[in-house]
C-alpha cells in the first residue's frame, strides 16, 4: 500500500520520490517545546521562591529594613536654622543626606546624637529606610 502511494508520486518508471519533512512543522515544534520548557523552568523557580518566602515568614524572619513610625519621628525636636557665623567665615553646614547647604529659616530635625538634617530629608529616611543616624549610625530610639 505504501509502495503504491510512492509510485503514484514518482516521475515515470525511473523517477525518484523523496520524502522531506516540512521545515515549518519542525520549526514550530522546536518553538513550542522551547516555550513549554521555559514556562516549566520559570514555574519551578517561582515555586521555590514562594516556598522559601513562606518558610521565612513562618519563622519570623523579615527582610524588610527596620523603620520608625511617623508619629515617633515627628516627636523628635526640630529647630529653625540660623547661620552661626557672619559671612566671610567658612562655617557653612550642609545636610548629609541631600548635600545641600542649610539656608536661614530651614527646618532641621535634631537627632539624639546632635546631628541635624533637613526635616524633609531625615523624616523619610527614618520612616522608610533606617532607625539610625546616617552620619554616626547611632540608633535613634535606643541611643546605642
Amino acid at each position: 500500500m505504501a509502495g503504491e502511494t510512492l509510485k503514484k508520486f514518482a516521475r515515470g518508471e525511473d523517477g525518484e520520490c523523496c520524502i522531506n519533512s516540512s521545515m515549518d512543522e519542525t520549526a514550530g515544534t522546536v518553538l513550542v517545546m522551547s516555550f513549554v520548557s521555559l514556562v516549566v523552568i520559570i514555574s519551578v523557580v517561582a515555586s521555590f521562591l514562594f516556598a522559601r518566602n513562606c518558610r521565612l515568614l513562618r519563622h519570623g524572619v523579615d527582610n524588610r529594613p527596620p523603620y520608625i513610625k511617623k508619629h515617633v519621628v515627628e516627636k523628635l525636636p526640630s529647630v529653625v536654622y540660623k547661620a552661626p557665623c557672619s559671612s566671610g567665615n567658612n562655617c557653612e553646614e550642609a545636610c548629609a543626606i541631600c548635600l545641600e547647604d542649610y539656608d536661614n529659616g530651614d527646618m532641621l530635625r535634631l537627632l539624639p546624637c546632635k546631628h541635624e538634617f533637613h526635616v524633609e530629608c531625615i523624616d523619610p529616611w527614618l520612616t522608610k529606610w533606617g532607625t539610625f543616624c546616617p552620619v554616626c549610625k547611632l540608633e535613634v530610639l535606643t541611643g546605642e
